[in-house]
């Protein structure tokens, strides 16, 4: 299977270096916001055209890495 997060690129150049889907200027947050306010998978492609399933699937992935760290509390 392919490593899926892969397809996200950071480039310092490119939509303030947040992380963008295989060097578009779509960013992965552009995906989640999509799909929390109710689109399915294909809709988001059927609304990005130039976006893969795949591409859906590796910003899911990429954001399930993201908040997997411990958070550290201050008492």
């Amino acid at each position: 299977m392919e490593n899926l997060v892969a397809r996200i690129t950071v480039n310092a150049e490119q939509c303030g270096g947040r992380p963008c889907i295989r060097g578009m200027r779509v960013r992965v947050s552009d995906v989640l916001d999509l799909l929390a306010a109710g689109l399915s998978p294909a809709e988001v492609v059927a609304e990005l055209p130039y976006l893969e399933p795949e591409d859906v699937q590796a910003c899911l992935q990429y954001a399930a890495r993201e908040i997997n760290h411990p958070v550290l509390v201050s008492e």
